[in-house]
């Protein structure tokens, strides 16, 4: 569904992408994880035909994307800080607004409110929600044409975890009805709730793609086991068959209380990589 190959993009004498290279299969979510500056936003503006890249091949839907007809490009969404809201207008109104440019009709506005969770709040202004209820419109906006693709720039960035669970929900209930997800981030924990692979992007490049599991497994260099007994002490074992003995007699003591093995998550990983962390700004 997304091709690109050796893409380049610079402004002025700066590098922002330096030589990315990717495939998206349909039906996934995939996940481009980097701190702010990284060149996220960039890439989803290319893919998305909203910037010319330098050199390169990008293809979106198999074809080129600057060869992309009005009507392939109604089966793209595309949810971006950029694209904000009318804050004055109503919720109905943010959406009745959308579903002329797409030529949809307002009556599915009532169903997709719904959908997201804003059933209620139809004629409320869209400066009077909150901002978990405001990202939640953003997402209607974005599903209400039924796109094939759905590019999410930092979807929740800012919100508080409830507010994030319930847009997760929604994300992975598109993912369910077949659609193809590109969703940038910083938060590591998102990635892995939500992404079937993931590229770790800094300063332009990608450093390490995969599945976030297989990434994480790749970069467990300590292989080490840490319990935590029923007397309170800590102790650590090796990962290998000569700690096996020592675990199961601890098992069948009933002395351990939990276990947890040494793996690091993407955020260990990214900094082992660049030296920096996905938050940095």
């Amino acid at each position: 569904m997304i091709h690109c190959e050796d893409v380049l993009k610079s402004f002025g004498d700066k590098n922002v992408l330096n030589g990315i290279n990717l495939d998206i299969e349909e039906g996934q979510i995939f996940g481009l994880l980097g701190p702010s500056g990284a060149g996220k936003t960039t890439l989803i503006k290319i893919l998305t035909n909203q910037l010319i890249f330098d050199s390169g091949n990008v293809k979106v839907m198999g074809k080129p994307v600057n060869k992309l007809t009005g009507e392939d490009k109604k089966k793209i969404g595309i949810m971006m800080d950029s694209f904000g809201l009318y804050e004055r207008l109503s919720c109905n109104d943010n959406l009745k607004i959308f579903a002329d440019i797409y030529g949809i009709s307002h009556s599915c506005i009532s169903e997709i409110l719904n959908y997201v969770g804003l059933g209620e709040a139809g004629k409320r202004a869209a400066s009077k929600l909150s901002k978990g209820m405001q990202a939640r419109l953003k997402l209607a906006r974005v599903f209400m044409h039924n796109p094939k693709i759905i590019f999410l720039d930092e979807p929740t960035s800012g919100l508080d975890p409830q507010s994030m669970k319930a847009i997760h929900k929604l994300i992975l209930e598109k993912k369910n009805m077949g659609c193809t997800i590109f969703l940038t981030t910083h938060n590591m924990e998102e990635a892995a709730a939500l992404c079937d692979n993931v590229a770790l992007l800094n300063e332009g490049r990608i450093v390490e793609c995969g599945v976030p599991e297989e990434i994480c497994r790749k970069y467990n260099h300590q292989k080490t086991l840490s319990m935590h007994l029923a007397s309170g002490e800590e102790i650590e074992l090796p990962h290998n068959k000569e700690a096996a003995e020592k675990i199961f007699e601890l098992l069948k003591k009933g002395m351990v209380e939990t276990i947890h093995s040494s793996e690091p998550n993407l955020e260990t990983v990214f900094l082992e990589i660049t030296g920096r962390k996905l938050e940095e700004a």
